[in-house]
């Protein structure tokens, strides 16, 4: 395929972008994960790419999926997640960004992202990306009405090695003007054997590349946090339920000071 295909997107009821579970969990963490699945809208083919660029970390994050999952039963808590590729378009990033629908990703050019008009874009967006962000813009609002303690989790995995670097970390917690749970999430990270956990890496979130914690942590006034877990260590069954294990741990350990402070709040 050369450029972007000339045809409207049509999502079938089957293909809504919004997967959710443990809808009616009483924990206080909300779960959402951006980059959960790597499907593609069956007009857009497969946006040019060979299949194996379809399952690499530039379609999805790679064993999200099935720690969110575990995670989301062991807890109780809430989870949405987003079935479409970040190809199509990236539920994490502001829709102005660049790489909102990109055209590079890595070193890897996506011919089905070239030559997009603005309204091949905005339906992108209103398929995918609005329905997404709407379900848990309302999900917080309910539980805020209600009166329950809510903290915003940001759920992602990162590619062990990207543009050459290796990367060191098993875990990372990303943040920006949360000063509540990234410290406990990271303390009670690092009472775990074994782990190297990064402080704001491999990434930070901003204004500018994330959207998701901005948009509904922090501009929503949730303590927040978002995590990231390294690929080569979720990538089959056995290692997303041992990080699932894990972070419920982490995640049971520091819930009652969390509840207290969003009580206090």
């Amino acid at each position: 395929m050369n450029g972007a295909r000339q045809v409207a997107l049509r999502l079938e009821p089957g293909q809504v972008p919004v997967i959710e579970r443990n809808l009616d969990g009483q924990s206080p963490f909300l779960l959402v994960c951006d980059h959960y699945g790597r499907q593609i809208p069956p007009q857009l083919g497969d946006l040019g790419l060979p299949a194996d660029e379809l399952t690499r970390h530039i379609a999805w994050d790679i064993g999200i999926a099935g720690v969110a999952e575990r995670l989301s039963d062991q807890l109780g808590a809430h989870l949405i997640a987003q079935r479409y590729s970040r190809l199509v378009i990236d539920c994490n990033r502001p829709p102005s960004a660049e790489s909102s629908i990109p055209l590079v990703s890595e070193n890897t050019t996506v011919p089905g992202n070239d030559g997009l008009t603005h309204e091949q874009a905005e339906e992108r967006r209103r398929l995918i990306f609005d329905p997404y962000h709407a379900r848990i813009d309302a999900t917080i609002s309910a539980r805020l009405a209600a009166g329950r303690p809510t903290v915003l989790l940001s759920v992602h995995s990162f590619t062990p090695v990207y543009h050459g670097m290796t990367r060191p970390w098993h875990i990372g917690t990303l943040y920006h003007r949360d000063t509540v749970l990234p410290p406990l999430l990271l303390a009670e990270l690092r009472r775990e054997e074994g782990l190297v956990v990064g402080d704001n890496q491999p990434y930070a979130v901003a204004d500018g590349t994330d959207y998701s914690i901005p948009v509904h942590g922090e501009a929503r006034g949730l303590i927040n946090s978002g995590i990231e877990i390294r690929q080569d260590q979720i990538a089959d069954e056995p290692g997303q339920a041992e990080w699932a294990d894990r972070l419920a741990r982490v995640l049971t350990a520091i819930e009652p000071a969390l509840r207290e402070k969003t009580a206090a709040g």
